[in-house]
């Protein structure tokens, strides 16, 4: 859990110091540095903004770079500085490391946000890495097969875009790409398909809290992104000619997808304003209609998607810190557990006050750090409710005052 953090020169947020508690509520109005506090987490972890990928748009203007500096409650630290070249410097306990997973590894956060809130109708991207977020703190071997496969597909996409016609030499290269591909793949679809397993029974519970009346009815599914029954390899010979025609590599782990399916019942078909079914019923009264099986994202009101995606992402939480319970019981060398840091930006205005209290309710029950921001103070006897002694904080202009 982060217990002291530190930020510099990272939008208009100059220099803040705070000691944070383990529900923090930071409330504020548009534009007077609430978000960029998650942003500065958010950097640490990742290494990189939820908001913009360019350093040079969250540095503050005319400052060489940002800063971002934890400690955690067992007095490890953890800092990155990023310069507007995008030059990344990053240290654990003072000593310099030159992978940005190590930070990640100490200080797993999951982002609750207005821009997460259209991940079904976005590409696959979003829900691709709301996945990999789990394989990567479940499966210790995952990241390096995951940078491994990019690295390969990045050879194998600059060499498809500099030519339609390849050389012996190439093609012998090519190859030799691909079956490295394969390889990864097969150990990075293992991984993923392991841990979707795991997730599914959380994802349900989570639904069944969240949007009851449709627990049912709502599924998860995985496309590994290539047919896993066959060699990548295989696969990427046979469509070599359209991927050379196209300049890119079509099929494989980088395509891999999570949908959510609604599955109609009789009554929620009677309930349909689609005219066409509306005619069928008609035409068909004293017959059974078969069920029908669609992306929940086309059937969900806009309102029942910001629960979905709430119960997707709200979901992971606890089996996350069950498989670490796990993984600390079989390893008893392993002294120290991992605290989970949440950020909650704007959820008031996303969420029915029903929905905030069941999420609010189920993260104070669990193991993990949370950072809310907030237009108003009326979240805050929730809070206070459910968090013992929760600080909140008050920022204004990009200063952050303790309230």
């Amino acid at each position: 859990m982060i217990e002291r953090l530190q930020v510099s020169y990272l939008r208009n947020l100059s220099q803040v110091d705070l000691s944070s508690a383990a529900c923090n509520v930071i409330i504020g109005v548009n534009g007077s540095g609430k978000t960029s506090l998650l942003e500065a987490i958010f950097l640490l972890s990742r290494g990189k903004s939820f908001r913009h990928y360019q350093p040079k748009r969250y540095i503050q203007h005319h400052k060489d770079s940002t800063t971002v500096h934890a400690r955690l409650t067992d007095n490890s630290t953890l800092a990155i500085q990023k310069q507007a070249d995008a030059t990344t410097l990053l240290r654990l306990n003072q000593t310099t490391v030159y992978n940005q997973s190590i930070l990640t590894e100490q200080l797993p956060t999951l982002l609750i946000d207005p821009s997460t809130m259209d991940m079904l109708e976005q590409g696959s991207a979003s829900r691709r890495q709301l996945l990999d977020w789990l394989v990567f703190h479940m499966k210790q071997g995952f990241h390096s097969q995951w940078v491994a496969y990019q690295r390969l597909l990045k050879q194998r996409n600059s060499l498809l875009k500099k030519t339609n016609h390849l050389s012996h030499v190439q093609l012998a290269e090519l190859k030799s790409w691909d079956k490295g591909l394969s390889n990864h793949a097969a150990l990075i679809h293992h991984y993923r398909e392991q841990v979707f397993t795991e997730w599914q029974p959380y994802f349900a519970k989570s639904i069944t809290q969240l949007l009851p009346a449709y627990a049912d009815q709502l599924s998860l599914s995985y496309n590994a992104g290539y047919d896993t029954s066959v060699g990548l390899d295989v696969q990427l010979n046979e469509r070599l000619e359209q991927d050379l025609q196209l300049g890119y590599t079509r099929i494989g782990n980088h395509r891999a997808d999570i949908h959510v399916h609604w599955r109609s019942s009789d009554s929620t078909r009677a309930k349909s304003s689609n005219k066409e079914v509306d005619v069928i019923l008609r035409d068909e009264l004293n017959h059974k209609l078969p069920i029908l099986k669609e992306q929940a994202a086309n059937v969900l009101s806009r309102g029942e998607k910001k629960l979905l995606i709430t119960a997707l992402r709200l979901s992971q939480l606890p089996l996350l810190l069950n498989n670490e319970m796990v993984t600390k019981l079989a390893n008893s060398d392993i002294q120290t557990r991992m605290t989970p840091v949440v950020l909650l930006d704007d959820i008031t205005a996303e969420l029915d006050s029903r929905a905030i209290k069941i999420l609010l309710t189920t993260l104070a029950r669990l193991p993990c750090q949370v950072f809310m921001t907030s237009l108003t103070d009326d979240v805050v006897p929730l809070v206070k409710e459910l968090w013992s002694n929760p600080k909140t904080f008050h920022v204004k202009h990009g200063q952050i005052y303790l309230t």
